[in-house]
């Protein structure tokens, strides 16, 4: 397992904080045994930020003809829908909430060329609100595959998560199984399929990101 880079700063100021307050109760607390509280919490604290930004090692199923789950978390929605910032089109739509237990990776769910990325500001309702989707803080991108089938998907900021992070732009070669970006804190991602694509989750099913078959590909 390792530490993602988009929580150095976090975990570095998470430490400098633990510690000055630690400091303080130790030196000038009155209290006796109120300082080992503060440090029995403040360690738990800092096991919790820390444990929020681990990437564990996997080896990721690659699979041309497989959607792979691009987070970890649960399946919320199912459901029939029409996409209408770039695909235009009725599509099947999948839905992933990542709870701030998940590991908050995300990874390109099949490979092919990036034609299509954006950037949205907006809202933080929480994650599962049917107006996440359009309301809420997100980025879109969109890969074609060498088939020509496109398979959108959808970063959505939630109440906690307040910073969207994405590495890749139209253009750019896309990769099933590596990283595309990150997401701080809770939050949710979409994915919108060829309508004809075959399921291979249910609602409530907990997915793991690259080794979680999503959809198949027909």
């Amino acid at each position: 397992m390792t530490l993602h880079r988009e929580g150095t700063t976090i975990i570095l100021s998470t430490l400098a904080i633990v510690g000055v307050v630690n400091f303080i109760a130790f030196q000038f607390c009155p209290i006796p045994g109120i300082n080992y509280g503060i440090l029995a919490v403040s360690l738990v604290f800092t096991y919790l930020i820390v444990q929020f930004f681990r990437i564990p090692n996997r080896v990721p199923i690659i699979n041309d003809t497989l959607v792979m789950s691009p987070c970890d978390g649960k399946v919320v929605v199912i459901e029939e829908t029409f996409e209408p910032e770039f695909l235009n089109d009725k599509v099947l739509q999948i839905s992933i909430f990542m709870s701030p237990i998940n590991v908050h990776a995300n990874w390109f769910p099949i490979s092919g060329k990036v034609i299509y990325d954006k950037y949205h500001p907006g809202k933080f309702l929480v994650a599962w609100h049917p107006k996440s989707s359009t309301e809420n803080e997100r980025t879109t991108i969109c890969v074609e595959n060498n088939r020509g089938q496109k398979v959108l998907f959808r970063q959505i900021a939630g109440a906690l998560a307040k910073r969207i992070k994405y590495y890749t732009k139209a253009g750019d070669k896309a990769v099933q199984c590596s990283e595309f970006g990150f997401i701080k804190f809770g939050s949710r991602v979409d994915l919108f399929l060829p309508i004809e694509s075959e399921v291979l989750v249910n609602i409530g099913d907990s997915v793991t990101g690259t080794l979680s078959s999503i959809a198949r590909l027909k």
